[in-house]
Order: structure tokens, then C-alpha cells, then sequence
């Protein structure tokens, strides 16, 4: 406790001012009687002491001889003045001593009273001074310390002329002798004495005062060590201050100016000094009990904080705060153990009055040091010179700007929990054992607190992290994408451990180097795709042994790999690497660099990243397989996709010489193979159809046929597989620079009916894969083949047909015509008279003829449509036209079954683009079928239309839109989807009265679309029916 603090309401300007840039924190004042209230001193003002009886008695016996004397001349000096003898008891004269003695009775009292007790030169003034003072030093006892000490000093100089006069007391924390303040405030002298000085031990021993003698060889020689500092003090007279316990200090005085201290005068500054004692010692008490009880306050306000402060920095701030209000230090440091007991971090700094961040968060070396014996033991330790005491004990001094040192463990539990280290830069100032008691009662204090609100902060830190890491997990599991998920990853990863930077580097199959797939942090972009060898630094050790590593001070690491460092700039502290295993195989490991506060990483942070890190390995591998089966898939699809356009390509042609064409240009196209042929397998050899890359290799065979035996052919047909093979003597390559050929068989049920060769420069062809392929690509040509070669079979057989078609045809309608004409002339009568009998049968002869040559006529055509030969001469047409030619065609056989047939169509109809002759069939044959099949009275309607064509989005623009209705007997539902079919004849009965050949709509069908139209129709049984067409309209 400070001896100097008198009362909280008048602090020595030693007391703690709070920095500038520190918080401060309202504090409830503790309930109770203890306050400081209780304890404080009523001051008032040092009257001055009364004076003794017998100095009364002369002062009034001088006045009375002095009125006595005055008023005898007064009344002689009036009578020679007026000549009259005046008595002694005249009124005026008594009115006149009234008055003079009203006015200078009491200034002739005072003046006495100075001249006899108060003068310099007065013989009485020492004996009435000692007894003033020592009547006033024992009124002190109401006064505070200070106040007594500035009395004695003033009193010491005006009263005996002492030229200066220091009193030194002792400071209970400083545990020391100082000097105490003047009048202004400032300390007399900056000289400390301590305890053990010789002149303390001197001053304790005597009862009176000391001389500083320097005839006396023996006080002087016990008194060599302080000779200095005393001649600095100017002092010869030293006067002790006795208290109960202790010295409580001493007066030291100069030599007086004008004349000595008579022994009279140092008896009496001796008694004064006891006197003075008394006092102090009464105001120790007091000033003792004050600050015990602003202890007790202080103490008080520490828990309180700590209980209701959460922030941690808040509690730094208040421990400091309160601790320096009654133990001053230059330096105050709190050092806590980390949260997973791997070293001392300095949380909190404060050098002069100033905090200083940058010494803030930093681990404290590893190497012994006065700190971390303290951290270690428990017990609190205290030096007067820190860095000799380091020194002395072989241990490392982490400050070199401080003497005094003191440090108190934070006791919580039963282990400290951290230290709080204090220290002062003034060699000639030092910590008591008081001052180390008092921070011990704080240090405990604040220990509770530190660590409930750590653990509070640790809970929540743990439980962020798990919340973020289900978090994460779950968005882990949501993406498929793997540059997506591995930088979700890395960046979930700093996130969770709040770090500067990380990498996600994985390693490369090929190469089995570690790439730096994903970075993040201020370089990022310059060690993205960067490689390192997975044998190096801490992260290939990580790679290695499967293992986390933790380095919080890679430049201590023998495993450190600085490359990347020294290639970015950015400086690395610490880092933690873990492993990326899954199914017992390491894809890559995650790094996760410099945490943001500074803090080292420990088993805490490994686990979870760990943790993380299993999950993470387990999403890269699902992504991983993903990709590969999407990429499988992608392939495969790839692969349909080739085979379906080859099989489009093949489709198209049904040339056998086409369909193998493209599969040799597929198969080299996908294989990359220099040469290849392709060809028909016949008994003799292969027949070569189609070959790439060859020079003149081929020129050698004949009509271009290989012998089997030279291309391996037998082995081919024997396995009924693809197979590898590599040039030798007996079994030279086609192609000249060949190193490696692949044979596919391209075969069709069990035979074998093609053969693809494939020929590189490359060690080989094809991998499996494409092996697979090339021989999917075979069954595929195989079918192209056989469909060709079916085709054509089917061709031959079609152009057989047709030309047996157009014969008979040819070789009927000679002789129908001949028929016919001659009918004709019998029915006219022209070789002779005919009756009704003969003129019935000329007409079903007649009748037959024309349904013969209809007939003869459609198969005629069906033919030429059939077999590609039936050829259109295209020109812009007038439907309107066509109509009338149709109209003359069909009339008669309208008129006998009195039909209507009418005819609509717009003015401004444009030409179209047709043959008109095939045009004048179309709807010849749809208006015949509706008369054929419309019964007698019914109607007939033939409209068109200009029209966008919106029934054929692959043809023309625009067409014109032709319909042919009736209102006849309908067409069956189940008719209808076979309407358009050759040959099909309805099963209704009442169609089936209407002959015809069932050729007619499917050769109208033909010839619109080969026009470039669509054709279609609307049919209500029963009803009618309406054909629709349409044909392109002409270009202007």
C-alpha cells in the first residue's frame, strides 16, 4: 500500500493515470462500512497555540505600567501646557485615557508580545517557541500526513532559520525511505534509502538526533557507502522519526545561517520530532486502513469486471487498469498458456502508458526464461535487476528494458493458467514484497475470470466450427462439379480455422508430382497450377507418411520447402497440412496457412480439420467418379452418337462400295491410324474396296484382290475377332512404314464378309477402348453391308420387275387398242346393223378395254416410281387450267350419274410449280374416286388457295392448297390409316360394288410429293370425304 496515499480525495501525483488509448470501466462501489468514508480524516486549521499563564501575567504587567507611566505624563504635560495643576481623577483626563487606551491597548499588547517572545533577538523567544510547536505538533493528530510534514518543514525554516529540510518516510510498497513533498507538491529530493542503507540502521539505533561529524573517523567510515548521496542532501543534522514498528523515517537539516543549533534548540527539534512521530504514526494508521480499503475496492471492482465482462480484451484493459492505480510499473505484460498447452502467447502489452498492439498474440521462445518458470510453478517471483537475474540462471531474457521485475501466476485450478509480469526501467527503483502480495490477490482475481470467458470463448469457437462444419458438409454433398467442390473445399477450410491463405493440392497420376489445384490468400493466382515433388517440405511428409503435420514455426522446420515462398513474397509463420485419404489411397492433402489472430495451430484444429478433411476426401472421390462415370457416360454417348451418324451415313447409301468407304473413314478418322483398307471377303481373297494412306502398296494385286493368306485372313475367320498384329518377315505390312496393324472381321450372322485393316507408324493401333470400338464399328458396317448388299439384290430384282412390267404392258396395249377401235366401229354400225343385244355386249367390251388399259397404265407408272425412272418436266402451271382439262375428262361420268361438280378458285391465284401432266393425273384420279364412290345426285367440289405452308416445315415457302370433297360414302375408321397403301381395297360391301385396282391414291401420293407437296385427307363415314394437297407455288 502506498504511504504517500493520504486519502482517495487528494491522490500523490505518483498515482496511476490511465493511457490514453485504454478503455475505462464504471465499477460499483462495494456495499458495506468498509468504505474509504469511514476512514478519512476531518481537517482543520492549525490555530495558533495559546501562550502559557506566566508569559500572560508579564504582557498585562508591562501593559499596566505602561498606561500607568503614560497617564502620570500625560497629566504633568497638560498642567504645563494650561499652567493649572490637573488631579488625577479629572473627568477629561479620564475621557481622554479611554480613548487612548481604546485605541492602543491592544496594538501596544501585540507589539510587546512580539518584541518579547517573537524577535530573533529576544531571550525569551526559544523556550515559548518549543512549547508552541510542541503544543501544536499535538493538535496534529486530526490532520493528514502530508499537511503535518509541510507544518514541520515551515515551521523548521521560518523558526530556526534552517536553511533546508528534507523529511524522509518510509513507503510501505516501496518498501523504502523518500523524501515527502513541500508546499508545491514536489518531492524535496529524488534520494532513496532503503531499509538495509547504514544510515537507517544508524538512525534506528540512536534515541536523539545524529551530526554528520567529519572529525568522527568511526560515523564516517560506517557511513561510506552513502557519503555521496549525503552530500548530495546538504544535510548535517538528522533527527529520526520513531514509530511502533519501524523507523518511520527522519529529518535531515542543514546547518543554521546566522548563528548554530544551541543544544536547546536541538532538544527542542529532537522533542518536536517525537512529537511529529506521534502524529505520522497516527496518520500511517489512518492512511494504511484507507488504502487497505481502496485495496479491498480494487479487489472488488476486478471480480465484478471480470464476472460481467465478457470480451477479453475488456478484461486485459481492467486488470491493467487496476493494478497500476496501486503498483506504478513502465511495463506491464499478460502472458497466457495457449488453449491447447503448446507455449506462452503474450495477449497484452503496455509500454510507458502506451499498449502496443505488435507485440500483442506472439508466442513467447521455447527456451527456459523467468516467465515460464513462473507459468510453470505456480509461484510468484520477484528481482531487482531482470536481466542479471536471466542471466545469473542461465535463462533468456525476453525484455531487455526493465530492472525491477515481478511477476504473479494466474491461478486457476491446478494449474496457472498464464502469469502477469510488471517491471520499471529506473535501476534505483524496486518491487516490494507488499506490492508482489497485492498482485498476487489481483492475479487470482482475474484468473477466473480470464478463464471462464476462454472457455466461453473456446465453446463458441467449437461450436461455430462444427455448425460450419455440417454446414459445409452439406454443401459438400450438393455439386458434383470438381473444380467447383474443390474450391468450396479449400475455402470452407480457412474459413473454419480463420487463416491467411491455403492450398488444396492433389497429385498428379502421370507425373506423381503435387499440384496447387486451388489457392487462396494475396498470391493466389501465382501458385495456381504450380507443382512441387511430393517428397518435399512439410506438405509432401504429409503426402508421405498419410499423416497431419503441424509446423508453428516452419523456419525452425528441417522439413520447410521455401520455393514457393521465395517465388510469391508472401511470408509464411505456421502451417497445418492433413491429408486427403479415401479408401486408403491419398488424393492430395489441404494446407491451411497463418492463423488471422496470430495464434500457433494445435491437436484442436487438427482434428478438425482432419475431420473436414475425410469428408472432403470422400466429395472429391464421388466427384471424381462422377466425372469419370459422366465421362464414361459422355464417351459412350460420344460413341453412340459416332455410330449413329455412321449408321446415318450408312443408311443413306445403300451402295455397298459407300458403306464401306465410310467405315474406313471412321475407323481412321477415331483410330488415328496412317493406312487402312477395307473389303469384301471372297473365297479366293479380299477384295478391296476402299483404302486410304496406301502409295502404290495396293498396285501389286491384281484387280485389286488380296490373297488371304498375305493379310492373316485365315486367322481372322477363324477367331471371329479383332486382332493385333505387328509386321515380321513371314508376315510383312501393307503399308511401308507400319509398326503395328489391327485386322477386324466385319461379319454378318457367322460368316465373316468383310475385313477392315488398320495400319500405324505408332508402337500400336489402338488401346482397348478403341479396339472395342473399331469392332462395334464393324457389326455396324457389317448390317450397312449386308442391307447394301440386300438392296441391290432387291434392286435387280425391282428392275427385273419393272422391265417385265413395262413389257406386258407394251406387248397389252397393242393389242387393246386394236380391240378397242374395232369395238368402236361395230358399236357405230359401220360393218352393219347392231341390235340392243349385240350393242350391251360391245359396250362391257368396251368398259373392260378401258379398265384394262387404266390398269396397264398404273402399273406402268407404279413401275417407273418404283425403279427411280418415272421423270417430271417442271413449269409454272395455271391450276385453273388443269381444272378444265380435268372437268372435260370427267364430265360424262359425272353427267350419267347426275353429280354436281363445281369448281371455286381466287382470281388471284398464282402459277405453280408442277408437271402438268402428272398434275392432270392427280386430280383426274381424286375426282374419279370421288364420283366412283359418291352416289348419284351427290356432289363434287374442287377449291384451292394461296397458303403458308405450314404442313412441311422442310418445304417450299409458300404453296397452294388444293382440295378435292364429295359428299359419298366415307371412308371406315379402320380403313383409314391403310388408305394409301397398294392393292388395299376396303372391306365396306358398298365400296367393294366400285371396282378399281387399288394403285390409284398410292401413285397420287407418289407423284405429289415427288412434286414437292404433302397430301392428306378428312373422312366422315358416311358423310364424304375431302382429299387435300398442296403444290409449291412458281417463282415470279
Amino acid at each position: 500500500m502506498l504511504a504517500a496515499f493520504a486519502s482517495e480525495k487528494n491522490p500523490p501525483e505518483s498515482c496511476f493515470h490511465p493511457p490514453k488509448n485504454l478503455r475505462t470501466f464504471p465499477m460499483t462501489q462495494p456495499s458495506g462500512n468498509s468504505s474509504s468514508k469511514s476512514f478519512s480524516i476531518h481537517w482543520r486549521t492549525l490555530e495558533p497555540p495559546p501562550r502559557g499563564r506566566s508569559n500572560r501575567l508579564m504582557v498585562v504587567a508591562l501593559t499596566g505600567l505602561l498606561l500607568a507611566g503614560g497617564y502620570a505624563l500625560l497629566v504633568s504635560g497638560l498642567s504645563l501646557v494650561f499652567q493649572q495643576a490637573l488631579g488625577w481623577n479629572s473627568p477629561w483626563l479620564s475621557a481622554v485615557l479611554f480613548f487612548v487606551m481604546a485605541l492602543a491597548v491592544f496594538p501596544l499588547r501585540q507589539g510587546l508580545e512580539n518584541a518579547l517572545f517573537n524577535g530573533r533577538g529576544s531571550p525569551l523567544r526559544r523556550p515559548i517557541q518549543r512549547a508552541e510547536l510542541s503544543e501544536a505538533v499535538s493538535r496534529m493528530d486530526t490532520l493528514d500526513r502530508r499537511e503535518i510534514l509541510i507544518r514541520l518543514r515551515r515551521q523548521l525554516l521560518e523558526e530556526f532559520g534552517i536553511e533546508s529540510a528534507h523529511v524522509f518516510l518510509y513507503d510501505l510498497l516501496g518498501d523504502s525511505y523518500q523524501a515527502a513533498e513541500d508546499e508545491t507538491g514536489r518531492k524535496t529530493s529524488d534520494l532513496v534509502f532503503q531499509p538495509t542503507s547504514p544510515l537507517v540502521e544508524r538512525l534506528n539505533k540512536i534515541k536523539g538526533f545524529l551530526k554528520l561529524d567529519e572529525t568522527d573517523a568511526a560515523l564516517m567510515d560506517e557511513l561510506r557507502s552513502e557519503r555521496a548521496r549525503l552530500s548530495l542532501l546538504n544535510a548535517r543534522w538528522f533527527f529520526p522519526l520513531p514509530g511502533n514498528q519501524r523507523l518511520l523515517g527522519w529529518l535531515a537539516l542543514s546547518e543554521q545561517t546566522s548563528v548554530g543549533l544551541t543544544p536547546a534548540m536541538l532538544e527542542a527539534i529532537s522533542g518536536l520530532c517525537r512529537e511529529a512521530a506521534l502524529a505520522l504514526d497516527r496518520a500511517q494508521m489512518v492512511s494504511e486502513m484507507e488504502n487497505s480499503v481502496r485495496e479491498m475496492n480494487i479487489l472488488t471492482r476486478v471480480a465484478q469486471g471480470v464476472n460481467v465482462t465478457l470480451n477479453l480484451d475488456d478484461i486485459y484493459e481492467l486488470i491493467y487498469a487496476q493494478i497500476t492505480q496501486l503498483i506504478p510499473a513502465d511495463q506491464f505484460r499478460l502472458i497466457l498458456k495457449s488453449p491447447q498447452g503448446d507455449g506462452l502467447v503474450q495477449v497484452f502489452f503496455i509500454d510507458g502508458e502506451e499498449r502496443v498492439s505488435e507485440q500483442e498474440n506472439l508466442y513467447l521462445p521455447a527456451e527456459p526464461s523467468l516467465e515460464s518458470e513462473v507459468a510453470a510453478s505456480g509461484r510468484s517471483s520477484i528481482t531487482d535487476d531482470y536481466g542479471r537475474e536471466s542471466r545469473q540462471r542461465g535463462l533468456l531474457p525476453l525484455t531487455d528494458a526493465v530492472y525491477a521485475w515481478m511477476a504473479a501466476p494466474l491461478n486457476a485450478g491446478a494449474e496457472p493458467i498464464g502469469i502477469i509480469c510488471l517491471g520499471r526501467r529506473d535501476p534505483a527503483q524496486r518491487f516490494t514484497a507488499e506490492q508482489l502480495r497485492i498482485l498476487q490477490a489481483l492475479a487470482d482475481q482475474a484468473a477466473g475470470g480470464i478463464l471462464k470467458v476462454r472457455l466461453l470463448a473456446e465453446s463458441e469457437r467449437r461450436a461455430r466450427q462444427l455448425k460450419t462444419l455440417n454446414e459445409v458438409t452439406r454443401q459438400l454433398t450438393s455439386t458434383l462439379d470438381p473444380e467447383r467442390l474443390l474450391k468450396n473445399i479449400l475455402q470452407s477450410a480457412v474459413d473454419i480455422l480463420n487463416c491467411e491463405a491455403g492450398s488444396l493440392l492433389m497429385l498428379d497420376e502421370h507425373t506423381q508430382e503435387l499440384v496447387f489445384r486451388v489457392v487462396l490468400g494475396p498470391v493466389a493466382h501465382e501458385l495456381e497450377g504450380q507443382r512441387m515433388p511430393a517428397d518435399k517440405g512439410v506438405v509432401g511428409r504429409s503426402f508421405q507418411t498419410r499423416e497431419p503435420q503441424i509446423v508453428n514455426d516452419v523456419r525452425s522446420s528441417k522439413d520447410w520447402f521455401s520455393k514457393p515462398d521465395k517465388m510469391t513474397g508472401f511470408v509464411t509463420r505456421s502451417l497445418l497440412v492433413v491429408p486427403l485419404i479415401v479408401k486408403d489411397n491419398v488424393l492430395g492433402v489441404i494446407e491451411v496457412v497463418n492463423r488471422q489472430d496470430g495464434s500457433n495451430f494445435n491437436l484442436d484444429d487438427q482434428e478438425l480439420l482432419t475431420a473436414f478433411a475425410s469428408q472432403a476426401a470422400v466429395a472429391i472421390e464421388n466427384a471424381r467418379l462422377y466425372t469419370l462415370t459422366d465421362q464414361a457416360l459422355a464417351a459412350k454417348v460420344e460413341e453412340l452418337s459416332v455410330l449413329q451418324r455412321i449408321d446415318r451415313e450408312l443408311n443413306t447409301s445403300l451402295d455397298v462400295s459407300r458403306a464401306m468407304t465410310i467405315t474406313l473413314e471412321w475407323a481412321m478418322r477415331q483410330s488415328g491410324a496412317d493406312a487402312g483398307l477395307v473389303g469384301v471377303v471372297l473365297p479366293e481373297g479380299v477384295r478391296v474396296v476402299a483404302s486410304q494412306g496406301y502409295r502404290d502398296e495396293l498396285s501389286l494385286f491384281e484387280n485389286d484382290l488380296l490373297p488371304a493368306e498375305r493379310i492373316g485372313l485365315g486367322r481372322v475367320i477363324e477367331q471371329r475377332r479383332a486382332i493385333r498384329s505387328y509386321p515380321a518377315a513371314e508376315l510383312p505390312a501393307l503399308f511401308s512404314q507400319a509398326s503395328s496393324q489391327v485386322l477386324i472381321p466385319i461379319q454378318r450372322e457367322q460368316s465373316v464378309i468383310g475385313l477392315l485393316l488398320l495400319e500405324s507408324r505408332k508402337p500400336e493401333v489402338c488401346d482397348e477402348e478403341m479396339l472395342e470400338f473399331l469392332q462395334r464399328l464393324g457389326d455396324h458396317a457389317a448390317i450397312a453391308i449386308a442391307n447394301a448388299q440386300l438392296y441391290s439384290a432387291v434392286q435387280s430384282a425391282n428392275v427385273a420387275k419393272s422391265e417385265f412390267v413395262s413389257f406386258v404392258a407394251h406387248e397389252l396395249k397393242n393389242p387393246m387398242t386394236s380391240i378397242k377401235g374395232y369395238t368402236e366401229l361395230l358399236a357405230a354400225k359401220a360393218v352393219g346393223p347392231v341390235n340392243d343385244a349385240q350393242a350391251n355386249f360391245l359396250a362391257v367390251i368396251r368398259s373392260n378395254i378401258d379398265r384394262m388399259n387404266t390398269l396397264v397404265s398404273d402399273l406402268n407408272d407404279l413401275s417407273k416410281i418404283e425403279a427411280g425412272r418415272l421423270r417430271l418436266e417442271f413449269a409454272p402451271i395455271h391450276l385453273s387450267e388443269v381444272l378444265q382439262e380435268v372437268e372435260r375428262s370427267t364430265r360424262r361420268q359425272i353427267e350419267d350419274k347426275h353429280q354436281t361438280f363445281t369448281i371455286n378458285l381466287p382470281a388471284d391465284l398464282p402459277p405453280v410449280w408442277a408437271d402438268r401432266t402428272r398434275l392432270v393425273q392427280i386430280l383426274v384420279n381424286l375426282v374419279s374416286n370421288a364420283h366412283k364412290y359418291t352416289e348419284a345426285g351427290g356432289k363434287i367440289n374442287v377449291g384451292a388457295l394461296r397458303s403458308k405452308n405450314e404442313w412441311d416445315e422442310n418445304g417450299p415457302a409458300e404453296v397452294v392448297h388444293v382440295w378435292v370433297q364429295d359428299t359419298g360414302l366415307g371412308i371406315a375408321p379402320e380403313d383409314q390409316p391403310k388408305i394409301f397403301q397398294k392393292f388395299f381395297r376396303s372391306e365396306d360391301p358398298k365400296a367393294r360394288e366400285v371396282p378399281g385396282s387399288g394403285l390409284g391414291l398410292n401413285i397420287t401420293r407418289s407423284l405429289v410429293e415427288m412434286q414437292g407437296g404433302q397430301i392428306w385427307f378428312e373422312s366422315e363415314y358416311r358423310r364424304g370425304t375431302t382429299f387435300h394437297f398442296t403444290i409449291p407455288v412458281a417463282e415470279q
